[in-house]
């Protein structure tokens, strides 16, 4: 029988249907959500007018039409249902429909059950005629379970909710980019028309550099063009997933923690990490903590050991009290009240206690640290006397422990408490092992043969849980049935704690976190950033959602892996096409949807398998492939415990990812080492979409490099990460074409990622401008007719009140917006421009690059580290910069005191400019000085040194100048009546 080729209804799971004109029924013009007739009708009746999705407002004729209909009909509950056998059907199905009426137990239901229920009868009915085998009948559900079953009106509501910036402040801020576009073109129009020709050079310069500088902002402006705030409620969640008197229903999760060097990322910060992931307000049995330590450190592992025995006392007491945050080290840290909302009269007892046991457990951790310091030279040794296997870090055996969980030790109440999961992945001389990504794709392999927890979630060792129900706000948008079935990440904002309050460096991207990651929350989602994030472990495995064509039974399910055969037509786009877009490389990890594995038998599963050729996609490992088609997670029955931890070791193996698809299709993608930009964008282009979360108090908070030389080695790293990504396969201007899943507006915000390190070669260029035209005495604009000035003046209101309408519709400071441009410019001229040229080194040359990791520990002092400064060679261009700039100013005001009064007019504009790059690089100069003014002599040996050098070939070639003609010049000088 042919199936139709309308889609399906993300609320009830029907087909969608056909409006009154015989055209595929569509609810929201603006993200096409499907949902059928039926739960549109029931969803207005409710008095929810907007979309599930998006947030908009539904078309006013589809309202009209629902009202008119609805005064007509009403019909009870039980005249739909009429036997028991329905009833039963109708009781399971319920439980997993978001859409619940809450006024089900009344004498007057809803016509949309019984449209439900004949379709589940008539479904059920083609299966069994389908169905060769016997089947026995369903036991029928007593009335009294069917009431028990029936959820609470809080339960039936949606688990998030979309909230678009009001009109009142997005219409305005939209013009004025249109605006500020129009005022754009006229600019350069004026520009391009009106060349300076005394200094041609200058002005030409200038123009091509204004031209990036454009292109830039339309890469940066326009992914912000729709930007949303999201709510979810955690209460409903509770009250849908957490009946009282039943097991929880909420669905596991596996934390991972990775970390490679002891001694730079200290190991009682990796152990606050752990503690706050322990102690989360979650379900202990869904929840598993994996430690990845890269390094093979036997500090790491023992601080690991100390850190399980402190969470039996740690858990317990967070749980008892709901205190917050449960990182023990930031929770006595805080100044404030701590004794506010508690009333049990044991707490300061208690509380004492504990931070007694604290300091003790601190002291332990310490003196691990202090004999790590200096390595025996026969190496480490176990308690039981037996060498530890990773002295050597570079040629070791794979290592797992597992602590704590429903067979480990309880805490001291005698309650189950998380697992927790020491892993070190095998390395050998020979094996290219990624660094971060491939610690990574290792945990995906070692907890899914372990827990297989169907979602996953990623923090940084220094990025500790500061809302204990972080994951429960996660939950609410990844379980929701409306929202979570296309969602394969959930990206939480970056908060940090140790930053100066005037956030000289821009450490907390306030401008990224909360402008530019809104605005891509109302296209497809935010990319993925590192830390904070909860995926779906099934985008993790390179499968598409579930909205994907899937896969037919029958001669097309022979194919291979790369195959992408639909079953259901859609009906704008011809089959062929459909076949030949899925076939295209960069798409073909998208396979099939999962949830047709349950249409098949054990034998036909077996075979697709095997045909699919999985074990060259995900490595030969039988646990492990039986594990990636359990959609909701668990371990497969067929294996006992020492079989798992077997074939764990046996999947973080060196040589395991060897012709296989593991970072190239599947897990954390290797090629950069911005591995998470990366992998977003993959999973992006497979048609997945991500959502941004952020509670108001925040889910992680982290320690940033406050000091200036850190903070530069890290943006880098983040910029020859990007200039990789932009010399690769997966450059976002050529890849994930087809098919047509990534979206126009995300992907100019992912090539915004891509170039934004190239603009450091015309801002450089543009930065030094203004010494050049106050040394030379000319300029790259001619002199001003009304209409340029007016072009001039409407730019420049233009930026600001852009700048001001932003500010107002996120909620960020002017401060934060200054700081985040003063960086943008420190770190164009400096760690920007030599990862441009480090990337092209590693393109043409191969010459690679490795980074060091960033200390995490912090100085004594408060802000101790950010006066510190450390001699880097990235220092040497801005320093430059600002001398001449500042030598420039100097020479102007000479000049103009010796020409006199005219001089001083056409000096205004290029001071005025000298000073811009001069404010703008007045953090930079603060961050030089350091705590006692005093920068470090090899700097300033440079700067003065390549300054002078470009003085005295600026005063040799004068370049940019047009040469006055010598014999012209004589004939002036003979008319000249002396």
């Amino acid at each position: 029988m042919m199936e139709s080729g309308a889609p399906l209804c993300h609320t009830c799971g029907e087909q969608v249907g056909h409006d009154a004109n015989g055209d595929l029924f569509v609810a929201c013009h603006e993200c096409n959500y499907h949902i059928c007739k039926s739960c549109f009708e029931y969803e207005i009746k409710e008095g929810r007018k907007v979309c599930l999705r998006c947030g908009s407002p539904y078309d006013e004729n589809l309202l009209d039409d629902v009202e008119k209909k609805g005064s007509g009909n009403q019909s009870t509950m039980a005249s739909h249902l009429n036997n028991s056998q329905d009833v039963g059907i109708h009781a399971r199905h319920i439980s997993s429909v978001s859409t619940v009426d809450s006024e089900m137990n009344d004498e007057y239901g809803n016509p949309i059950w019984k449209n439900r229920v004949e379709s589940w009868k008539d479904k059920k009915n083609k299966k069994k005629k389908s169905n060769t085998k016997p089947e026995t009948e369903p036991a029928q559900v007593p009335p009294e379970q069917q009431m028990e079953e029936k959820p609470s009106a809080e339960a039936s509501e949606p688990l998030s909710i979309v909230y678009p910036i009001p009109r009142n402040k997005l219409t305005p801020y939209r013009a004025v980019i249109i605006m500020r576009l129009i005022i754009l073109g006229l600019f350069f129009h004026y520009r391009i028309t009106n060349p300076v020709d005394s200094a041609f050079g200058l002005w030409l310069t200038s123009v091509i550099c204004e031209i990036w500088f454009a292109f830039s902002w339309v890469l940066d402006q326009f992914p912000k063009w729709k930007p949303v705030n999201r709510e979810t409620f955690i209460e409903r969640l509770s009250a849908r997933y957490e009946r009282e008197g039943e097991p929880s229903q909420l669905a596991a999760v596996d934390f991972f923690v990775s970390t490679v060097d002891p001694l730079k990322e200290p190991p009682l910060i990796t152990a606050n990490t752990v503690l706050s992931i322990l102690a989360v307000d979650y379900p202990v049995d869904k929840v598993s903590c994996y430690v990845s330590d890269d390094g093979a450190a036997m500090l790491t592992f023992e601080s690991l050991v100390e850190t399980a025995e402190f969470a039996r006392k740690w858990v317990p007491f967070c749980k008892k009290f709901s205190i917050e945050p449960r990182a023990p080290e930031f929770y006595f840290s805080q100044k404030i009240d701590y004794l506010k909302d508690k009333v049990q009269p044991s707490f300061v007892k208690e509380r004492r206690a504990m931070k007694r046991d604290y300091e003790e457990y601190k002291v332990r951790v310490n003196a691990l640290v202090a004999k790590a310091q200096k390595t025996p030279d026969e190496g480490w040794t176990m308690q039981d006397g037996t060498p530890w296997p990773g002295n050597n870090t570079r040629d070791h055996p794979g290592m797992i422990q597992v602590f704590l969980g429903n067979t480990g030790a309880r805490d001291i109440e005698g309650n189950e408490l998380p697992r927790l999961v020491y892993v070190s992945r095998e390395k050998r001389p020979g094996y290219q092992h990624h660094k971060k990504a491939g610690a990574e794709n290792a945990l995906v392999r070692v907890s899914a043969v372990l827990t297989n927890a169907p979602y996953i979630l990623n923090l940084d060792c220094d990025h500790y849980v500061n809302n204990s129900k972080a994951v429960r706000e996660a939950m609410c948008i990844l379980m929701d049935p409306q929202v979570g079935r296309d969602v394969c990440y959930v990206q939480f904002p970056q908060r940090f704690d140790g930053i100066d309050r005037s956030d000289r460096y821009a450490n907390r991207n306030i401008v990224f976190f909360d402008v530019n990651m809104k605005g891509l929350d109302g296209i497809q989602g935010p990319m993925y950033v590192g830390t904070g994030c909860v995926f779906n472990r099934q985008a993790l495995y390179g499968y598409g959602p579930p909205s994907m064509p899937r896969l037919r039974k029958g001669k097309e399910s022979s194919s291979c892996f790369s195959c992408c055969c639909p079953t259901k037509k859609k009906p704008a786009q011809d089959p062929a096409e459909v076949y030949r877009d899925a076939k295209r490389e960069d798409l073909n990890a998208a396979i099939f949807n999962l949830t047709e594995i349950d249409n098949y038998d054990e034998y036909e599963r077996s075979m697709l398998i095997s045909q699919l050729s999985f074990e060259k996609t995900f490595g030969l490992s039988s646990v492990f492939i039986e594990s990636t088609l359990m959609e909701n997670g668990g371990v497969p029955e067929s294996a006992n415990s020492s079989t798992l931890i077997k074939e764990a070791i046996h999947v973080i193996g060196c040589g395991f990812e060897e012709k296989t698809e593991w970072g190239k299709e599947i897990g954390w993608i290797y090629g950069s080492v911005t591995e998470d930009i990366l992998s977003g964008f993959k999973m992006h282009c497979r048609g997945w979409r991500s959502i941004y979360c952020m509670p108001v108090r925040p889910a992680f908070k982290g320690s940033a490099p406050i000091n200036l030389s850190d903070r530069l080695h890290q943006v880098l790293r983040w910029a020859l990460g990007s200039v990789e990504i932009f010399f690769s396969r997966h450059c976002p201007f050529w890849y994930g074409y087809g098919g047509g899943r990534l979206k126009w507006l995300q992907r100019l915000a992912y090539i915004n990622t891509i170039v934004y390190p190239f603009t450091s070669l015309p801002l450089i260029a543009y930065c030094t401008i203004p010494a050049v035209c106050l040394l030379t005495g000319k300029f790259i604009i001619p002199t001003l007719s009304n209409l340029a000035s007016m072009l001039f003046l409407g730019l420049f209101i233009s930026i600001i009140v852009t700048a001001v309408l932003e500010l107002r519709w996120s909620g960020v400071s002017i401060e934060d917006l200054w700081r985040n441009e003063q960086f943008w410019v420190i770190g164009g001229v400096s760690a920007h421009l030599f990862a441009v040229f480090q990337g092209f080194l590693k393109m043409l040359a191969g010459i690679d690059t490795n980074f060091t990791v960033t200390a995490k520990a912090a100085d004594d002092t408060e802000f101790g580290e950010l006066y510190m400064v450390k001699w880097t060679t990235l220092l040497i261009p801005p320093t430059t910069l600002l001398i001449i700039n500042i030598v420039g100013v100097v020479a102007g005001f000479s000049d103009a005191l010796n020409k006199g009064y005219e001089a001083w007019g056409p000096l205004f504009g290029k001071v005025f400019f000298a000073f811009w790059v001069i404010l703008h690089l007045y953090p930079f100069l603060k961050g030089l000085m350091g705590r006692q003014n005093r920068t470090p002599t090899i700097v300033v040996l440079w700067s003065v040194l390549l300054a002078s050098v470009f003085s005295l070939v600026w005063v040799k070639i004068n370049p940019f100048v047009n040469k006055v003609d010598s014999t012209l010049a004589g004939e002036t000088c003979i008319s000249i009546d002396c």
